[in-house]
C-alpha cells in the first residue's frame, strides 16, 4: 500500500540519502559511521529549528549502501549518458549525488516505478538548483531507465 505517509518518508529518505553521499565524498566518511550520524542526528530530528522529516530509513540505508557498494557501475550509467566532454568532476556535486541516487534506485530498485524514481529525484533536484537542472536530472534518469529497465 502506499499512503501518503509513506510516499513522503521515501521522499524524505531520497533527500537525506542525497545529503549523506556528499558528505561522505567531501569528508571521506566511512558508511558505517555515516549512516550512524544520519540515524542519530538527522533523520527525524530537529537541527538549527530545521526539522529532519520522519524519514523511511530501511530506504535510507539501502540507498546509501547500494550507492557506495555499486559507485563504478553507476558512474559508468551515468558517465554514459553525459554530453560529449562531459565528466563526473564537471557536475556541481550534490548534482552528482542526486543522479547516483536515481541511477542506483532505477538498477537495483525495482520495486519502485520508473515514473516515480525519475519524478522524485527531479523534486530533489528542485531543492537546490533552478528549472533547468531539474530537467537535466530529468533526462539523464530518463535515458538511464531505458537502457536498465526493459
Amino acid at each position: 500500500m502506499n499512503s501518503p505517509a509513506r510516499s513522503q518518508a521515501r521522499s524524505t529518505a531520497r533527500l537525506a540519502a542525497v545529503q549523506a553521499l556528499y558528505q561522505q565524498q567531501m569528508e571521506g566518511t566511512a558508511l558505517a559511521r555515516l549512516l550512524d550520524e544520519f540515524h542519530q542526528h538527522r533523520l527525524g530530528k530537529e537541527i538549527d529549528e530545521d526539522h529532519y522529516g520522519e524519514a523511511e530509513v530501511d530506504f535510507f540505508d539501502d540507498i546509501v549502501s547500494g550507492v557506495d557498494a555499486r559507485r563504478e557501475e553507476i558512474d559508468e550509467l551515468v558517465i554514459g549518458k553525459l554530453s560529449t566532454g562531459w565528466t563526473l568532476a564537471r557536475l556541481d556535486k550534490t548534482m552528482l549525488q542526486i543522479l547516483r541516487s536515481g541511477a542506483y534506485e532505477l538498477v537495483a530498485r525495482k520495486d519502485v516505478p520508473t515514473a516515480a524514481v525519475i519524478n522524485e529525484y527531479v523534486d530533489v533536484a528542485k531543492a537546490f538548483f533552478d528549472d533547468r537542472e531539474a530537467k537535466f536530472v530529468n533526462g539523464i534518469l530518463d535515458a538511464i531507465a531505458r537502457d536498465v529497465r526493459h
